[in-house]
């Protein structure tokens, strides 16, 4: 690929994030007050699921073409992604409140599902039987979210609801269906974008000699992160930090239950694991996932420091 196509993939697809982080805050918030969700809950599913369609498109793509380094890389890395740069980033812009419920339910489930991998990687393989329970696993995990959502937004009261019993049905449905358009559309610009930064990107790494599995651990771990990026950034920026914080955990929840189960269910030999990774990339990951504990147990608030 030509050096002018693939600065032309890294500016659009960047361009392409900005736009699309900014439609799905938009959209997602306010959805959560017309639905009676609250924002935890959006974060925690709507919007962390959403940002991690690359890596599940990615992954299920390298799975379906035997490329299994890429596949189990892409999820791993992104997640070592998505604590260190992007938590801490959005932590640099705005100091990140923290819900009790993340501390005492989201974040040991995230720790939890870590180990798991680890515990399914073990033989060297997450086979068929792996996925399916990985994947059942994060539709008990949505339920429970939506659930808990709800709960929390009745405890509120109805005075907070954008769409309250005394609103017109007519504002209410227009106010729904113009969010839920905002999320859509934020979501596909996100998708487009990514896969612009991803391909720019490992054509540069290739052209250097870089390994398949390095490239997923890094390169398009970051590319396919760039939407949790972007998002998680803007919603600090707006004050949104319920969204910033729960897209963060969603997404490496749904990274380990949803990505991994998907590709290994859709891996016609299941997703080799290396031993490398076994060694010291996936253990690299519990170990973010554990060190999130004692910071957000800190006065429930990720300080700027």
């Amino acid at each position: 690929m030509a050096p002018f196509l693939i600065a032309l993939y890294l500016l659009g697809g960047a361009a392409l994030l900005i736009l699309g982080a900014e439609a799905l805050v938009r959209g997602a918030s306010r959805l959560a007050s017309i639905v009676g969700i609250s924002s935890l809950a959006i974060g925690l599913t709507v919007v962390a699921y959403g940002t991690s369609s690359p890596e599940l498109s990615v992954s299920a793509y390298a799975a379906l073409a035997g490329q299994t380094d890429l596949a189990v890389g892409n999820v791993v890395g992104s997640n070592l992604f998505n604590v260190l740069l992007i938590l801490g980033l959005s932590a640099l812009l705005s100091p990140l409140r923290i819900s009790t419920q993340l501390v005492r339910f989201d974040v040991p489930v995230m720790i939890g599902v870590s180990l798991l991998v680890l515990l399914f990687g073990a033989d060297g393989m997450i086979g068929r039987g792996d996925g399916l329970i990985l994947l059942l696993g994060v539709v008990v995990y949505s339920f429970f979210q939506i659930w808990q959502g709800r709960r929390e937004k009745n405890a509120e009261g109805l005075a907070q609801f954008e769409c309250r019993p005394s609103s017109g049905t007519t504002r209410c449905a227009g106010n729904l269906w113009r969010n839920i358009f905002w999320v859509i559309a934020g979501l596909g610009l996100l998708v487009l974008g990514s896969r612009w930064l991803v391909t720019g990107a490992v054509q540069t790494a290739r052209a250097l000699g870089v390994s398949e599995l390095v490239i997923g651990l890094t390169v398009v771990a970051a590319g396919t992160s760039l939407p949790e990026a972007a998002t998680s950034v803007l919603a600090a920026w707006r004050g949104e930090r319920d969204i910033a914080v729960g897209n963060v955990v969603g997404s490496n929840i749904f990274n380990i239950l949803g990505v991994l189960g998907i590709s290994g269910l859709l891996a016609s030999d299941g997703l080799a694991v290396a031993a490398s990774l076994l060694r010291f990339d996936i253990p690299a990951m519990i170990a973010v996932a554990v060190a999130c504990l004692p910071i957000f147990f800190t006065g429930h608030q990720i300080s700027r420091w």
